[in-house]
């Protein structure tokens, strides 16, 4: 089960080992994310999922929290066991 935690404290969510991993679409990703962020779209994350670490936190961020929170879920699903959802997304942090 993943948990969430607000995108504007982001910082300690990816702690100093974590993967931050923005499942946006690249041209949402364009207009700006957050520092250290990997782009992986949602729809692209069953086929790309082995170049997470498994064995390290992963943080997932959108752009409201609904497609982060499928990508927590499916990452969950995966076997991943620190996973955390970034909730509020980038509209949060950009407010």
């Amino acid at each position: 089960m993943h948990s969430d935690h607000p995108a504007t404290d982001y910082v300690t969510a990816v702690g100093a080992d974590g993967q931050l991993v923005d499942v946006r679409e690249p041209g949402e990703v364009a207009g700006g994310t957050l520092p250290g962020a990997v782009n992986i779209p949602l729809g692209d994350l069953p086929s790309r999922v082995d170049e997470l670490d498994r064995s390290r936190r992963v943080v997932t961020l959108c752009r409201s929290g609904g497609r982060s929170t499928q990508a927590a879920e499916f990452l969950t699903s995966a076997g991943f066991t620190d996973v955390i959802n970034l909730s509020g997304g980038m509209l949060s942090i950009q407010d």
